[in-house]
């Protein structure tokens, strides 16, 4: 990742100023969320080549090497109820398949709610957290975060998810420039943030069409228990409803349980 093209690719553009390329952190979630207590504006960007501490969704660790990735965060201030931002992972979700495909020549699926993938392989993940003020009771800011897999082999994977994951180099056989696809991660997210809560609609028909969860035989689990369904749609919110063996229905949220589908990952 280059600071002096990153720049010259997106000059001009209104969230630049604020656009920051460092070598390693913890996480740039972490990073990022610092920077927004202290006062950080709206589309402060935060990008790594290497993570040592890489979250992701339920607290789970995301593997950041250096050279072969991106690890991106944005902060967002909304200034809304949280209620209104339960669509937020999914627009995050779509806005990167839009900059993937424009940088890459691929689009990659989403397997519900936050993984990006190529096939039935993991591609990249989203982690979305939000601050709320105590007395306004509105979101005081958002944090995006964003880790892509670029340039891995198969080998470079760690054998316990060799067979589960990917790169865009892997699934494409063409190498990939890390810097015009910060700066299409960038404009796609600054798009979002423009409309993010007056196209929630057009937003969720998106999503729907990216993601390769619906239709398919699928198991939700809640700790130790497991049950097994269809996924048959997503609401305007972003709840997967869930059409069980025993016939009832439920609109399951993202925060709650882990999807995983019957045969391999998705």
């Amino acid at each position: 990742m280059d600071q002096q093209i990153i720049s010259h690719l997106l000059e001009k553009h209104p969230w630049l100023p604020t656009t920051q390329i460092l070598d390693c952190v913890d996480s740039t979630n972490t990073f990022a969320k610092e920077l927004a207590r202290q006062g950080a504006p709206a589309g402060t960007v935060v990008i790594a080549d290497r993570q040592r501490a890489g979250r992701g969704r339920l607290g789970r660790s995301f593997l950041s090497p250096g050279g072969v990735g991106i690890y991106f965060s944005v902060v967002l201030r909304p200034n809304c109820p949280p209620q209104s931002l339960m669509h937020l992972t999914c627009a995050v979700g779509t806005a990167m398949c839009n900059a993937i495909e424009r940088a890459c020549g691929i689009r990659p699926g989403i397997k519900w709610t936050n993984d990006l993938v190529i096939g039935t392989k993991k591609l990249g993940g989203i982690l979305t957290e939000l601050n709320v003020n105590p007395t306004t009771k509105l979101v005081e800011y958002a944090i995006v975060g964003i880790g892509i897999n670029c340039k891995q082999k198969e080998a470079d994977f760690d054998e316990s998810i060799r067979n589960m994951a990917c790169s865009i180099e892997m699934s494409t056989g063409k190498q990939v420039d890390r810097n015009t696809l910060i700066c299409e991660m960038v404009r796609s997210m600054y798009a979002l943030n423009q409309n993010l809560l007056s196209d929630k609609s057009q937003i969720m028909a998106s999503y729907r069409r990216d993601c390769i969860t619906l239709g398919k035989h699928i198991s939700v689990v809640r700790g130790t228990d497991i049950r097994h369904g269809i996924a048959q749609d997503i609401d305007e919110d972003g709840a997967l409803i869930v059409a069980y063996e025993n016939g009832s229905v439920e609109a399951v949220q993202s925060g709650e349980v882990s999807i995983r589908g019957l045969y391999g990952y998705v």
